[in-house]
């Protein structure tokens, strides 16, 4: 099978040289998505709408791969703010609850300033 590579259209991907997603035979690695939209081209200030937002950004990358957040087999949190984990922790449950996936998440500096969270997905279609 032949890799295939998803963009979301993020002027960002392009300078970086990443891939939104990776499809490879049945995985699908979907890069660390934030909650940007990337269609208006903004970000929410409160952590609870990133998280929101960054989980509609991951289902639609799986979505152009062939699966849905149902596939998710791995995710990795990555939070700028310990105190967010309260925030963030039952919005994971309602997206992960019934697929419960393997979980890391970590407490770091991202690379914007206004980013709070920021998750990567591994999915087997």
């Amino acid at each position: 099978m032949a890799r295939t590579l998803i963009s979301s259209g993020s002027d960002f991907e392009r300078v970086a040289g990443y891939s939104r997603a990776v499809v490879d035979g049945r995985w699908v690695f979907v890069s660390g998505t934030t909650g940007f939209d990337y269609a208006a081209g903004t970000i929410a200030d409160s952590v609870e709408e990133q998280t929101h937002q960054t989980f509609r950004n991951i289902a639609a990358a799986l979505e152009k791969a062939g699966a849905g957040l149902k596939d998710v087999v791995r995710i990795r949190v990555y939070l700028s703010e310990s105190t967010d984990f309260p925030k963030v922790a039952p919005i994971l449950g309602e997206y992960m609850g019934e697929v419960r996936p393997a979980n890391t998440t970590v407490v770091c500096q991202l690379v914007d300033p206004r980013m709070k969270v920021e998750i990567e997905v591994t999915a087997r279609r």
